[in-house]
């Protein structure tokens, strides 16, 4: 299944500048090939690192890739798969980061909560991005500095139009304490012992980069992650999360960055704030 025809016109259109619209097409597209194998019995394999990859991550991908160079021909782009081949393009201050299936582990088990990402990079800092949840039909977009709503629907659907997409923002703290949300496939005890430096309410768990976007949406208040992630796995999450109030930072207290080629991509532990002082 290839990138639709309006996207790649979209594209053509809009010369050389991706737009959180043309995302949000490549990634409901992405979501529909998705559900698609979702409701066969499909294969598990595991990747050198003995992590779980399924058709499913391999098809999404092509078809963002294909979808990414319709809309912007310039754009390098480092997406898992193509990383876990060997594939590694040189890139510069600019590049998109693609996991065409983030939460394989939540695929497997059938609980939906996986998620299509695509974010665009620019000096470091995530400036765009979309997570696509297509199992629940929840869209999450970043368009810039302040923009990000979310919108319901369903996989291969058009692009909701602007009377159903719904602001994103980050809500205030409750009095009675904050609502932490954690990996559903990876909480570690390095979590737990950060959370009790917060007066905390409840813990909540969620899959993929549906942590962050919980956050951005008002439905959680703090999201730490005490354990290793890969630069594609937050990218897009970490756009719409900012985008809609909440501060990504390092265990320093720095902004989490991207294009770190020299770590192999991945992030040291970072925490998710929102109307919550960082410890």
């Amino acid at each position: 299944m290839g990138i639709s025809e309006s996207a790649i016109r979209q594209g053509q259109g809009q010369g050389m500048t991706i737009t959180g619209e043309q995302l949000a097409r490549i990634a409901l597209d992405a979501g529909r090939l998705i559900m698609d194998i979702y409701s066969t019995d499909f294969e598990v394999e595991r990747k050198d690192d003995a992590s779980p990859v399924t058709e499913a991550d391999a098809k999404a991908e092509l078809l963002i890739l294909d979808g990414l160079k319709a809309a912007d021909p310039d754009l390098k782009v480092v997406a898992e798969e193509s990383v876990s081949a060997g594939k590694i393009p040189e890139h510069g201050h600019r590049f998109a980061l693609v996991d065409p299936l983030d939460g394989t582990k939540e695929f497997i088990n059938r609980n939906g909560q996986f998620t299509v990402n695509i974010a665009i990079i620019e000096h470091g800092k995530p400036v765009m991005g979309v997570v696509y949840a297509p199992a629940l039909s929840r869209l999450f977009v970043a368009e810039g500095p302040a923009q990000a709503w979310q919108a319901e629907v369903k996989p291969g659907a058009p692009v909701p139009g602007e009377d159903a997409r719904r602001p994103l923002h980050i809500r205030a703290c409750p009095d009675a304490g904050a609502t932490a949300i954690a990996s559903k496939s990876h909480r570690s005890p390095e979590t737990d012992a950060f959370l009790k430096k917060f007066k905390v309410a409840e813990i909540v768990s969620a899959g993929s980069s549906l942590k962050f976007c919980l956050l951005g949406a008002g439905e959680a208040d703090l999201y730490p992650r005490m354990g290793r992630t890969m630069e594609w796995d937050t990218a897009a999450g970490h756009a719409v999360a900012e985008a809609a109030g909440a501060r990504i930072l390092t265990e320093d207290g720095e902004p989490l960055r991207y294009g770190k080629r020299e770590r192999g991509y991945d992030n040291p532990h970072f925490i998710v704030y929102g109307d919550i002082t960082p410890a």
